[in-house]
């Protein structure tokens, strides 16, 4: 039994011997994109000049319950043309209502600060990046009226993305079906006090703003809603880093809610004929830490 047992033993240690113990996998940084609303920073135009309410309309800032993006575009400099930069992330698409849309179902939607998109740093080209695009397609927020003489608060859900197909939708605590297209500017409002009720309408033809300070080299197509910002420091990708780089996405409320003043009195009046017309965002830096 001894000569049996001493050949096995000594085979099991030339074994353990000859054996590498393989380390655990280490997954190497990432990129963290997160969006926050910031209503003090500048109001933009469409060329990203700052810009006033016009005559005859009225605007608040809104307050931001959630939001979704479709895509994400880091650009090298000024002269890049869209979708010639670095593209990060393209939301899910679909033909269900016709021609080519967002598909809302399948969209990510977060609420302000949350974790957006979280990718790979190796995945994303090296080279320095000046400038960001972001679609973005989705709003909820509360705002602000007045209804028989009392001041309230409504929720309001809106798409201004270049096309969205919508199932259904929930705003706040209603929801509504669609089953259709809706393109740039289609709003639904929820009224919870006197009563609950939901209206809902669509925002004219290209009156959605959308900020592109490099409109003049780089443009965009009209109604895609794909604002276009700076980093207020440029991102550098050398492919070497050990760390995240967490990249905030800081959009201007500033003003964004913005409806036509039948009453020129300054509040959203949606029973006296006061309608939305403008609810783009207006303006976007990218931070980077």
């Amino acid at each position: 039994m001894n000569s049996f047992i001493l050949p096995v033993f000594s085979f099991l240690i030339v074994c353990l011997a000859g054996c590498k113990k393989i380390p655990p996998e280490t997954p190497g940084p990432d990129l963290v994109i997160k969006i926050v609303m910031d209503s003090t920073q500048l109001r933009l135009g469409s060329f990203g000049d700052t810009a006033t309410v016009p005559a005859g309309n009225a605007a608040q800032h809104p307050r931001f319950n959630q939001i979704s993006a479709h895509y994400i575009e880091m650009i090298p400099n000024q002269l890049t043309q869209l979708g010639d930069g670095e593209l990060l992330y393209k939301g899910e698409e679909t033909t269900l209502g016709g021609s080519n849309a967002a598909k809302f179902s399948e969209a990510r939607v977060v609420s302000e600060g949350e974790e957006f998109l979280v990718m790979p740093l190796s995945d994303i080209s090296a080279g320095n990046y000046q400038f960001i695009r972001v679609s973005v397609t989705y709003q909820n927020y509360d705002i602000d009226f007045r209804a028989s003489g009392f001041d309230l608060t409504g929720t309001i859900a809106s798409f201004v993305g270049f096309n969205n197909y919508i199932e259904t939708l929930l705003i706040k605590t209603q929801t509504i079906p669609v089953n259709a297209n809706k393109v740039q500017g289609f709003w639904a409002f929820e009224i919870s006090n006197p009563v609950v009720s939901v209206t809902q309408g669509q925002a004219p033809v290209g009156a959605t703003t959308v900020p592109n300070p490099i409109a003049a080299t780089s443009p965009i197509p009209a109604g895609s809603c794909l604002v276009t910002g700076a980093f207020d420091t440029p991102l550098t990708i050398t492919g070497d880093e050990t760390e995240d780089i967490v990249l905030t996405l800081s959009f201007s409320t500033n003003n964004s809610f913005e409806w036509n003043d039948s009453t020129a009195n300054g509040i959203f009046d949606p029973m006296d004929g006061d309608v939305p017309v403008d609810m783009g965002l207006r303006g976007l830096i990218g931070r980077w830490q």
